[in-house]
């Protein structure tokens, strides 16, 4: 079972993850921001990775750091849990439609970081979140995951709860698709380098 334990603890937050790639989908979120807590349990089911989230946050000044924190342990622990990458997939892309929007999500378990978001809101905040902050949480991840990470709405759509939960629900389709084990290659890296 390819699975992970990660804490960070500084000044502004203090947060634990533990995640298994080849869970069910299983999860407890307990953050201090709804709107956040809503879109990690979409991204844990349509992953199937079991994930268990414990934040707190000086969400009394922003919720930016307790945000961009959880991305940014998130992506240590799938780190982590992905190992040496024998045997899987490696690439993931999941084309998703959210009622009227429509996302793209694609990315590759390279060992280097790149990240690319094309989307446009047009509130400030969908619940609890600032909707500048699903950049920050998703480059943190793609920084921490060593992943190339493109986002693209192919149809922006008119609503930005639509356009947040399409692309957490595609990321999590790409994530299981590329970590996925390739039955016609589970021992070897998926690399002509021989490594990731």
């Amino acid at each position: 079972m390819r699975k992970a334990n990660v804490k960070r603890k500084t000044n502004e937050t203090d947060i634990e993850i533990q995640l298994n790639i080849d869970g069910t989908g299983k999860n407890s979120i307990t953050t201090p921001i709804q709107f956040l807590n809503h879109m990690l349990e979409l991204f844990s089911k349509h992953s199937l990775i079991d994930l268990d989230i414990k934040a707190n946050g000086d969400i009394q000044i922003d919720e930016h750091h307790t945000v961009e924190d959880i991305g940014i342990v998130l992506g240590q622990a799938l780190q982590q849990a992905i190992g040496d990458k024998k045997g899987i997939n490696r690439y993931g892309t999941s084309i998703l439609p959210m009622d009227e929007v429509l996302a793209l999500v694609s990315l590759d378990f390279a060992g280097r970081y790149s990240f690319s978001q094309t989307a446009e809101f047009t509130r400030e905040k969908v619940g609890d979140v600032s909707t500048e902050l699903v950049y920050d949480f998703f480059d943190a991840i793609a920084q921490n995951a060593k992943l190339n990470l493109h986002i693209k709405l192919l149809n922006n759509g008119r609503n930005d709860h639509h356009k947040i939960e399409a692309i957490f629900k595609a990321f999590g389709r790409a994530i299981r698709l590329a970590a996925s084990i390739d039955a016609r290659n589970t021992n070897k890296i998926p690399s002509t380098k021989g490594v990731l």
